[in-house]
């Protein structure tokens, strides 16, 4: 190792983001074709897999700094597809560039890291030309006083990856290589090593887009080119824009993860209960108790969220009541059944949010699992005699499903499980644990066709309260 050079690893850490170029070279950017998506994509990588920063959040128009200035709607289509596809293979890429950078990354040019993973995700992953990836980074790197002297660097270590690419990708294994090491242990541990490599596995493929409708699911899926899945959910083939398919402006449907809207209807609503949505934003959740025409309480911590729920029942001109407080603390006269879509490590959500098992740390799980756990109690104060809790995360962790009820049942003897019935419930019999909870996993639902397959990871529990 020379005194001028760094090791290429996970460990790396460069300083954030890149210097703003000068007026002319940002001109020079916006002329060639391509480039201003790839720098906004390296930009993107850098704020969210050393910065901390959510993937959704980058690619709003009001993040700052701003990333996609000027950008039309192809290049920021193409900026997050090379984003998502980087974060989703991030240790598989970092392993290649490391073989093939033997002296490992320039100190002066700290930078090149993310334009290196940005044309790597191309090259390895993406239907992109060879060529195309390997300029355009090559240009990229010439944009900058302190990582032009290394142009000559990138084009060599790319054109090898170009020519060592089914090497590479032989060994761009999942669970080894693209699931942070704690994670990948912490899924063997609770599934054993097949089910956690298929869990892996299915986070490397992009997620299918499923609805929740109105009405007549097979009349839907018929008009959208999709198929009802076993739960009454709608999954369409077709990738074109939401806004556009048939229903949307109307208020037909809403997009939701077949496994997000088994909670609300484990929750049994019914017309007129009072019934509380704890942590409702966006509001699918929402929007299932409403269609069931119960007094909805949407409550949430954020006001910017409640409106956005706001927006969405509007257009699916569905009513509820929103409070903007802490779930923790909010007093109001009891409901009849209550719904805890609690924050958590989002673990069971990665196929669609790449981003999480590198803005997550193991350290973060105790905090999360304390916070479930006042929700709960606060819940419990909340609830009525003979009312109904479904508790529900998005995570694979049993810290904080399985184990955070058990928990809270061994504080609460006054309420018990309500077993899922899955003949009564319409839930699959794989998805129900033998204590009677609600599991899905994402590698659930295989398919011959890798868009229909797979849900999001879940866990539910259903509890009432004795009179």
């Amino acid at each position: 190792m020379t005194r001028d050079r760094k090791p290429f690893s996970a460990k790396t850490k460069p300083r954030m983001g890149f210097v703003p170029a000068e007026a002319a070279r940002e001109a020079e950017a916006a002329a060639v074709p391509g480039l201003p998506a790839r720098l906004a994509a390296a930009h993107i990588i850098a704020d969210v897999a050393q910065g901390g920063h959510r993937l959704d959040e980058r690619f709003s128009r009001l993040a700052v700094p701003a990333r996609l200035t000027g950008l039309d709607t192809r290049d920021v289509a193409l900026a997050r597809s090379i984003a998502t596809v980087a974060l989703r293979r991030l240790g598989s890429i970092r392993h290649a560039l490391a073989a093939l950078l033997d002296k490992g990354l320039p100190r002066q040019g700290t930078r090149l890291e993310w334009l290196l993973t940005a044309a790597a995700a191309q090259i390895l992953f993406l239907d992109a030309p060879d060529h195309a990836a390997v300029d355009l980074a090559v240009r990229a790197t010439r944009l900058e006083t302190k990582t032009a002297p290394f142009a000559g660097l990138v084009n060599g270590v790319l054109r090898n990856l170009v020519r060592r690419r089914e090497e590479f990708l032989t060994n761009a294994d999942p669970l080894e290589r693209d699931t942070p090491a704690w994670l990948a242990q912490r899924w063997r541990r609770a599934y054993g090593d097949a089910t956690a490599r298929a869990i892996a596995a299915i986070h490397m493929r992009e997620p299918p887009l499923d609805l929740t409708v109105k009405s007549d699911p097979q009349v839907w899926a018929e008009r959208l080119d999709g198929i009802v899945l076993p739960t009454g959910s709608v999954r369409l083939r077709t990738r074109a824009p939401v806004t556009e398919l048939a229903g949307y402006a109307d208020g037909e449907w809403w997009v939701q993860d077949a496994a997000a809207a088994l909670p609300a209807r484990l929750l049994g609503a019914r017309p007129d209960e009072r019934i509380l949505d704890m942590c409702a934003a966006p509001g699918g959740k929402t929007a299932q108790l409403a269609l069931a025409k119960a007094k909805v309480v949407a409550l949430d911590r954020s006001a910017e969220r409640l409106k956005m729920l706001a927006a969405n029942l509007a257009r699916l001109r569905l009513h509820a009541d929103t409070a903007v407080a802490d779930a923790t603390t909010f007093a109001a006269p009891p409901f009849d059944a209550i719904l805890i879509d609690a924050p958590c490590s989002a673990t069971g959500i990665i196929r669609r949010h790449p981003d999480v098992p590198w803005t997550r740390k193991p350290g973060d799980l105790e905090a999360l699992v304390a916070l479930q756990a006042r929700m709960l109690d606060s819940a419990a104060r909340l609830l009525r005699p003979n009312g109904r809790i479904v508790y529900c995360t998005c995570s694979l962790e049993p810290e904080e499903g399985e184990a955070q009820i058990a928990a809270f049942l061994r504080r609460n003897p006054d309420l018990r499980r309500q077993p899922i019935d899955p003949r009564a419930d319409a839930v699959p019999s794989e998805f129900v644990t033998p204590d009677g909870d609600l599991r899905t996993i994402p590698c659930h639902w295989p398919s011959d066709d890798p868009r229909l397959a797979g849900l999001d990871g879940f866990f539910a529990a259903r509890l009432m309260r004795q009179g």
